[in-house]
């Protein structure tokens, strides 16, 4: 029997998956997993944010999100530093200064499992409304950015000498992926939300002949990601998130043994 709480995971889960799939394509073909990790890592520094200022969490890690792909999007345009580099410290930094102000906050109950690790089979009414939301700007943004994006992706010089604006397209898409992040916070957790990001693009990059049809393929596999994942847990009562990645790792290990050679960007 289907309950209530079951068919809202559901469609929360689905509605970030159609999203995350086709953003992903771009983390996989531009090799950008570990922006992804830092933007994930810093979510935890907004979870305590929010809980400093008595707000959401979720307003807290989109703040914290929004800040930091700024200043990836300014580094990114002024290279001082190798990308990788700033990536590490700005990751583990974020994550640590979220972990030791979340321990001297007196008071406050809280369970960081749900934060690190997501819980998707307590979403509600207006936890969907918030995924909708924050699923739907980041989908209008990608769709604003798709050309440019796909032009900085093949080329990026011959994209600026065409007159793309390098450094204010890759801002947005850095904000693209802050949204994604936060309204996903409740499906797969901070640690986890990356893998909703790579893995269904990556087995989708098996099968397709074209950024437009990886990029729709992405999005049915994380979808299928998801409903594979959460009948998992359903039957074997395992945690949501982890269950949803399991599923996606083994389309991406079925794509492996099934899939033709990756397209190539």
């Amino acid at each position: 029997m289907i309950t209530d709480f079951f068919t809202r995971a559901l469609i929360a889960g689905v509605c970030v998956a159609l999203v995350a799939g086709p953003a992903g394509c771009f983390i996989v073909w531009r090799r950008m997993a570990y922006f992804g990790d830092t933007m994930a890592h810093s979510a935890l520094l907004g979870v305590a944010l929010g809980l400093l200022l008595g707000v959401d969490p979720v307003l807290g890690v989109l703040a914290v999100s929004i800040v930091l792909a700024l200043i990836l999007a300014g580094m990114g345009a002024n290279r001082t530093l190798a990308s990788d580099t700033v990536l590490g410290i700005l990751s583990h930094s974020a994550l640590s200064l979220g972990m030791i102000a979340l321990s001297l906050m007196q008071g406050i109950r809280l369970d960081l499992m749900v934060y690190l690790f997501g819980d998707l089979l307590s979403v509600g009414m207006m936890d969907i409304a918030w995924i909708a939301g924050g699923g739907g700007v980041s989908l209008a943004l990608l769709l604003l950015l798709w050309r440019p994006l796909l032009a900085m992706t093949v080329h990026e010089e011959l994209a600026r000498a065409e007159g793309v604006k390098v450094d204010a397209v890759r801002a947005g898409f850095m904000l693209l992926i802050a949204f994604l992040i936060a309204a996903a916070m409740k499906i797969t957790g901070a640690l986890l939300i990356t893998s909703l990001l790579l893995i269904p693009a990556a087995c989708a990059r098996r099968f397709a002949n074209g950024p437009g049809t990886m990029a729709v393929l992405a999005a049915l596999y994380g979808s299928a990601a998801v409903v594979g994942g959460l009948y998992g847990s359903l039957h074997f009562d395992t945690p949501s998130g982890p269950s949803i990645v399991l599923a996606a790792l083994l389309l991406f290990l079925c794509g492996l043994v099934f899939g033709r050679r990756p397209f190539r960007s």
